[in-house]
């Protein structure tokens, strides 16, 4: 259980992710509980809404669950409850209370327009958070409910939820224009908050946005993908900017870590060291990326083919083996170059290679021996001979071409 409606503050400002400031009204999904003595100058919208002695809240209550304020907490707006709502002494409501369930009020609450409720209506002091959740237990387990009072404490004791919760620390003032608090801050993802922060310590964290500057007097974190439209600014810590971040004004701070996909507009004082961090590759999130969405590809592959040969009864040819027959026919590529045109008077002719255009009969490889028998020599190279020629007229052939 928190300790909102005693003299202990809360630890930190705590604004869980989603948390949207929209049209004056602070919209979140979890519960919204807020210390006492603290100003909320913002309409509130949440589940249950709890809120310790002497706040005020500058807009509308609308609480999905219960709502609980106590004594000389002041609403300027109406209140619409879900559940059932557990009012203190003078507790001031300007608008109208609208409860879905029972009405629990103390003595002297004034509801200017007046109040509706489902439920029963009990005017009285309600009895402090925990003093009611030990009384309703103990009675409980005096009547035999075991089950139903396990049901009880785990519901308000349980750490388990659906979303967290908004934390506020005592004396804190949350308007559109500043956030202060005495308590360190932190502030979750996916976030849009108004107006500038004030803390001891600031952590943002990825893809918010923050209308107005962070101030603080400890360390400074900026988060992935966050926007703030101010400067950024620490008395004696550090300051962190992650990749994606932009800062639309100046850094002052002792040291600075700033990484290389940041972006800041304004002028950077380091009193200290100053540092960049380097952003990742590009081209390594894409490779990492392909080897995600593909990461049994190359091995299915592989399984395939070993199949395969095992069926067929062959292995496949080494890959490193083809390469070097490849190798080993390409000439080097130190060897020089062959021009294929050079200068006249340049260079050196091949050798001519002269063959004779009569060669004697003796020294001819034509088979004389088959002339006249009726076939054509295995040798001949100029067409059939005739049959009918005799060998006087091949010697007459013959004798001329040795006389010419």
């Amino acid at each position: 259980m928190y300790t909102v409606l005693g003299s202990d503050p809360l630890e930190e400002l705590a604004v869980p992710d989603g948390t949207h400031v929209q049209e004056h009204d602070l919209v979140t999904d979890g519960d919204v509980l807020v210390g006492g003595q603290s100003v909320v100058e913002l309409g509130v919208r949440g589940g249950t809404v709890i809120a310790g002695e002497r706040v005020r809240f500058g807009g509308d209550i609308e609480a999905d669950g219960d709502c609980r304020l106590d004594m000389w907490c002041e609403v300027d707006g109406n209140v619409l409850v879900g559940n059932n709502a557990y009012l203190g002494e003078r507790v001031h409501i300007t608008g109208q209370l609208i409860v879905s369930g029972d009405l629990d009020a103390g003595d002297d609450v004034d509801i200017e327009e007046g109040f509706e409720a489902n439920g029963w209506i009990v005017i009285r002091n309600p009895m402090p958070t925990i003093v009611f959740l030990f009384v309703y237990l103990s009675q409980l387990l005096r009547i035999g409910e075991e089950e139903a009072a396990e049901e009880v404490a785990d519901e308000f004791l349980t750490e388990e939820r659906e979303a967290d919760p908004v934390l506020i620390p005592r004396g804190a003032r949350v308007s559109d224009d500043a956030w202060r608090v005495s308590t360190p801050a932190s502030i979750g993802d996916d976030c849009r908050l108004h107006g500038n922060i004030r803390a001891t310590s600031i952590e943002v964290g990825t893809d918010t946005e923050v209308f107005g500057s962070l101030r603080a007097k400890g360390d400074i974190r900026v988060g992935e993908g966050t926007v703030v439209h101010g400067d950024v600014t620490t008395k004696g810590g550090d300051v962190v900017i992650e990749p994606g971040a932009s800062v639309r004004g100046d850094i002052s701070c002792e040291d600075c870590e700033l990484s290389e996909a940041a972006d800041v507009d304004g002028a950077i004082r380091a009193r200290g060291e100053m540092s960049f961090k380097k952003a990742p590759a590009a081209d390594a999130e894409e490779s990492a990326e392909s080897e995600a969405e593909h990461p049994e590809g190359d091995a299915e592959e592989a399984a395939t083919e070993e199949e395969t040969a095992d069926r067929d009864g062959f292995e496949w040819a080494q890959p490193e083996e083809s390469e070097t027959a490849d190798s080993a026919s390409e000439p080097a590529d130190d060897a020089d170059p062959t021009p294929a045109i050079v200068p006249l008077g340049e260079g050196t002719l091949p050798e001519p290679d002269p063959t004779a255009a009569i060669v004697p009969a003796e020294e001819s490889d034509l088979d004389w021996g088959s002339v006249g028998d009726g076939r054509t020599p295995g040798n001949a190279k100029n067409g059939t001979q005739d049959s009918d020629a005799d060998d006087d007229g091949i010697s007459g052939v013959i004798a001329e071409a040795e006389d010419a």
